[in-house]
């Protein structure tokens, strides 16, 4: 058996870790989201917000609303500087896994059509591309690709994510060895 010490920890979003958030979104987006909105978050019933830590470093986050029992994913970002560890992955997986155990049937998000990396991430975890939003992004007027992934309750779902979130632990517990 393989004992390891996961270096990265994903947690609850707070107030004091709004200001990396705020600079790990404006090094993400063209268009980013101002302190205010994820204090706004960090109070709405319905969405649920985390960040991953390197000790107390925020190198990451992700958001989502649940409503009825549809998750609705609205952010994912990392630090440039921790891009390509598996961080995303990571976020990814842990949204899931709360949506689950909220209760969450299916889920939703919308990805730039040219983010194929992101896109080839979500496919992993079960989504399918099911439209396209036409001049969705306001900085350029790219086109979104809505996807979605259902049947989140299914045994079968569960473990594969559980599978998934796995091998994403392992993974980065490599990346981040010392």
């Amino acid at each position: 058996m393989v004992i390891f010490v996961d270096p990265v920890t994903v947690q609850p979003m707070q107030q004091k870790d709004i200001d990396s958030v705020v600079r790990i979104e404006r090094a993400s987006y063209p268009i980013s989201w101002h302190d205010y909105a994820y204090q706004t978050e960090l109070n709405n019933r319905s969405a649920v917000y985390i960040v991953a830590k390197l000790g107390d470093e925020v190198i990451g986050y992700a958001g989502m609303w649940i409503i009825m029992d549809e998750a609705h994913i609205t952010t994912i970002a990392v630090d440039p500087n921790y891009r390509g560890k598996k961080v995303g992955q990571r976020l990814l997986g842990r949204l899931l896994e709360e949506a689950i155990h909220i209760g969450a049937s299916r889920t939703t998000l919308e990805v730039r059509e040219s983010n194929v990396a992101a896109q080839n991430l979500y496919i992993k975890y079960g989504f399918k591309g099911v439209s396209c939003l036409q001049q969705y992004y306001s900085d350029n007027q790219e086109n979104a690709v809505v996807m979605w992934a259902e049947n989140l309750r299914s045994l079968e779902y569960q473990s594969t994510i559980d599978n998934l979130n796995l091998q994403v632990r392992m993974g980065v517990h490599e990346y981040f060895r010392d």
